[in-house]
């Protein structure tokens, strides 16, 4: 086998800014993994809209400069720690998170934020599963305490954390209400798990469901939530315990080998259009599964 490159292809962020921040550079040292880290090859990695936030530097967790983004890595290790007995050279993987980054060719990660990827998914399908998938069990069923028979909406359904949480949901016997705003985005919520779908372009569409978005401001009536008993109930994956990982890595797993965790990969693009990736992500008229960036 040929050896590991010294130098490779990935993006970096020198400051904090708009799309056009995102350089990419092709002699980038190759990570060496630690003793509890394994080293990937990438083959894809997810696009996340909260990458958009973090590079913009508006978001709360500002990495230090220069970085790599991205985290839902998939691909094929490369090389291992001494530590490291889970995984071997030649295994397929996906991550939770990395620590060098994931818009690169090798991406260096902690041996227990790195999953095996059975070979029913592909690559691409591999890079669509760590943030949402664990975001969407931890809002569902470790927040929000799911059980079947309830009831559930997911607000802009058709992206990669709301197909997720459609999926789960619906594995876990909920009545699964779900909005997007195109009419492909309603097709493809309807294919993965709702029971309903609804336009949330539509101006009339409130008048049937009540919704809670994330991107904008609101105004809350603190009485309206009293006469109802409501709660509101706010969700990060970076406050997770390593116990809450564990949990939701094994419901992630189980999904896979059961058949109804099944990612749906939306708009593909080259590592040399990730400026177009993060403004689409933010700027496209609707979502139609997890944006990915091949390599």
């Amino acid at each position: 086998m040929a050896a590991t490159r010294s130098v490779m292809r990935a993006v970096r962020v020198f400051e904090f800014g708009g799309p056009e921040v995102l350089k990419l550079q092709s002699d980038v040292s190759v990570p060496v993994p630690k003793a509890n880290q394994v080293l990937i090859k990438v083959h894809a990695c997810g696009v996340n809209p909260v990458e958009t936030y973090i590079r913009s530097g508006t978001y709360a967790r500002k990495p230090a400069l220069p970085y790599t983004p991205g985290s839902d890595v998939a691909g094929v290790i490369e090389s291992v720690g001494e530590q490291v007995t889970a995984f071997k050279k030649g295994d397929r993987v996906f991550t939770l998170e990395t620590l060098s980054g994931g818009y690169a060719e090798y991406a260096v990660a902690a041996a227990n934020r790195v999953f095996p990827l059975p070979s029913k998914l592909d690559f691409k399908q591999g890079a669509a599963i760590g943030v949402p998938y664990f975001t969407a069990y931890r809002a569902l069923c470790q927040k929000g305490c799911a059980k079947a028979g309830e009831s559930v909406l997911v607000h802009g359904a058709s992206g990669g954390v709301g197909l997720a949480a459609c999926q789960i949901a619906r594995a876990c016997g909920l009545k699964v209400l779900g909005t997007a705003g195109t009419e492909e985005g309603m097709n493809v919520i309807l294919r993965n798990g709702a029971h309903q779908a609804f336009n949330h372009r539509d101006p009339n569409y409130t008048e049937r469901i009540k919704v809670v978005g994330c991107r904008g401001r609101i105004e809350i009536n603190p009485r309206d939530t009293m006469s109802k008993e409501s709660s509101i109930i706010g969700v990060s994956l970076f406050l997770a315990t390593e116990e809450e990982r564990h949990e939701c890595a094994t419901a992630v797993l189980d999904g896979i080998e059961a058949g109804w965790l099944k990612p749906v990969v939306g708009l593909e693009y080259p590592l040399e259009k990730v400026a177009k990736a993060h403004e689409d992500i933010i700027c496209s008229s609707g979502a139609q599964g997890k944006m990915v960036l091949l390599l």
